[in-house]
Parts: C-alpha cells; sequence; structure tokens
C-alpha cells in the first residue's frame, strides 16, 4: 500500500480511502466486517464515515457498525484512521422537530462528538469533517468549539466537506488568526463527469496544504463501464440514466480508450484522480469483497502524459480561476 500525508498534517494515510456509506443499508454487519478486515489485510487505514449515514434518522447505524468491529480488538482502532462527519439532523425519538440537532454551531458540535464517540466506541476521532458548510455560525465560534474538542483529546485533525474554495481559504484565515492548524482535509464531489473544483477548490486546496479527498470518483458507478454491459446499466437510478444518455458519445469514447489500454474504465478513473497533485486519496464505498478488491488495481495504473491527454479531450478539464473567465 502506498501512503501519503493527510494535507499539511504529518498524519500518514493510504492512497485509497474506505467509505463505509453502504455499510447497514447494503451491507449486513457481518459483510461490513469482512470488507473492513480486507481492507487492513492490504494495508488501507483511512476509513470514512459520518454519524448519519445507515440513513435512520439519529441511529447512526454505520458508525456502530465500525464501533462494534473496533470492539472485535486484534488493534483495529489502532491501525485505522476514523474520519467521521457532523451536520445532518440526528434528533429522534423524543427530539425529533426540535431545534440544535444539526448543522455546525458549538452546541451541535459538542454533542454530535460525544454521540459519535459512543458509537464508534472510542475515546477520539481522528479527523472530523463538517459535512457542509453552515453559514450562520461565525467562525470564532466554530473554531472555539473545535478548539475544545482537540484540547480534551476527543478530536485529532478537523476537514472540511463540500466547502467551496473561498469557504476553505476563509476557515484557515480565520484559524491562522487563532494560532490554531484550521482544516486539513476537504472532500469534494470530483470525477471525470464532474470537474468543477478544478476552478477553484483544488488550487485552494493547495494553497492552503488542505488534502482533498473526492468523493463519488466513479461518478455513481456510471464511469465503471456502463455502456459496454448490461449489469453496470441495471443498477443505476433514473438520474443516472438520464446523465449517460447526456454523455454517451463521451463515455464511449471513454470505455474504447480503456478498452485499448487493457484496463478496467473503474481502475483508470481512480487512477486519474489520484494522479491530481491536490488530491490525497479517493473515496471507494464496495458493498462486497470483489468490488473492494477491484479497485487495488487503481494503484497500480500509470496515468501517463499522453494517456491524460486522451482523457482530457474526452472530458476536458477545467482552467483554474481566474483564468477559466478572466486574463
Amino acid at each position: 500500500m502506498k501512503y501519503t500525508s493527510l494535507g499539511r498534517s504529518g498524519l500518514q494515510v493510504s492512497r485509497l480511502c474506505l467509505g463505509t456509506m453502504n455499510f447497514g443499508p447494503h451491507a449486513t454487519p457481518e459483510e461490513s466486517f469482512a470488507i473492513m478486515d480486507r481492507a487492513h489485510e492490504h494495508g488501507i487505514n483511512f476509513f470514512d464515515t459520518a454519524d448519519v449515514y445507515g440513513w435512520q434518522k439519529g441511529e447512526g447505524i454505520t458508525e456502530k457498525i465500525i464501533g462494534d468491529w473496533f470492539a472485535k480488538g486484534e488493534n483495529r482502532r489502532e491501525k485505522t484512521v476514523i474520519a467521521t462527519k457532523l451536520y445532518g439532523d440526528m434528533g429522534n425519538g423524543n427530539m425529533d422537530g426540535w431545534p440544535n440537532t444539526n448543522r455546525v454551531t458549538a452546541l451541535h458540535i459538542r454533542r454530535a462528538c460525544e454521540a459519535s464517540l459512543q458509537r464508534l466506541k472510542t475515546d477520539y476521532i481522528d479527523l472530523y469533517q463538517m459535512h457542509h458548510i453552515y453559514r450562520n455560525t461565525p467562525w470564532e465560534e466554530i473554531w472555539e468549539a473545535f478548539s475544545i474538542l482537540k484540547q480534551q483529546g476527543k478530536v485529532l485533525y478537523i476537514g472540511s466537506s463540500n466547502f467551496a474554495g473561498w469557504h476553505i481559504a476563509r476557515a484557515n484565515e480565520e484559524a491562522k488568526q487563532r494560532g490554531i492548524m484550521g482544516l486539513v482535509s476537504e472532500q469534494s464531489k470530483y470525477s471525470l463527469l464532474q470537474r468543477e473544483i478544478e476552478m477553484e477548490v483544488g488550487p485552494a486546496a493547495e494553497a492552503y496544504g488542505v488534502g482533498v479527498i473526492p468523493w463519488s470518483p466513479l461518478a455513481g458507478g456510471i464511469l465503471g463501464g456502463v455502456i459496454k454491459t448490461q449489469e453496470g446499466q441495471r443498477r443505476l437510478n433514473d438520474q443516472s440514466k438520464l446523465t449517460i444518455e447526456k454523455h454517451r458519445d463521451a463515455l464511449t469514447k471513454w470505455e474504447d480508450l480503456c478498452e485499448a489500454i487493457g484496463e478496467k474504465p473503474a481502475d483508470v478513473a481512480l487512477a486519474w484522480t489520484l494522479s491530481k497533485s491536490f488530491v490525497t486519496g479517493p473515496i471507494i464505498g464496495p458493498r462486497t469483497i470483489e468490488q473492494f478488491d477491484g479497485s487495488l488495481r487503481a494503484l497500480e495504473i500509470e496515468i501517463t502524459t499522453e494517456l491524460n491527454e486522451k482523457i482530457d479531450a474526452i472530458f476536458p478539464a477545467f482552467k483554474t480561476s481566474p483564468e477559466h473567465y478572466a486574463w
């Protein structure tokens, strides 16, 4: 396994990040345990989750599955860099409908962290991420709340998800004024079909030493070879099918290119994200052991200058801002 620093931090994480969103809804606890064990067998130490995963309000089902796996011992927790997220509404039962059970406020940060620690059966979170930007809370409140958690040893690093480039800049400038580290990572939707972050998020992240962790690097499976395989198409929802029709010509050329170099489209798509200088590692979200094993090939594929030019011809790159719209 190849490892890299998480942003400008000294924390070493695997170049592939195991996404756990399928744990619970699509993979049983036993299947989830097997996937996490296989990840460790291959040296993947970076796992990503969120308190809302499992999609039953307030239950934190996916975190509970990971916590039960940690509880099996054999240094599972110590070998894992666990990243989780807060923002979504976790109010259920007699808290349903009450305020302060979601978003990013000092109160919810504290409550959400304590709840995630209990579900994960651990006393600290390696990377605690804001799932979305919350514009109504001032940064002095946010950074004070996270600083308290860090002082208590409950959180080690702070990250963001779905932030704009200027959000990353503002967050880290505010942190700098307080003499604290600020954001070390940003999760962004990034794939060959959605390259907009190359304009501002990628350059901002690189400038501030924030490692980008792409989510949906296969565009919901669309880049995995859906034109030539009926099996891939059967799993897609209606929105994905519309996307395929919109990009059918490009996707056909994409699959032809991958066939010509003798590689699977999904593996090349992951390898392409790994080739970007601002990327720490893409999130893979396998439902089965077989899907997990298939993802490992991406670590061995070299995206040469010639191959990158061919890919850009199919899926055009974005110029960084302001070059994209000014000169």
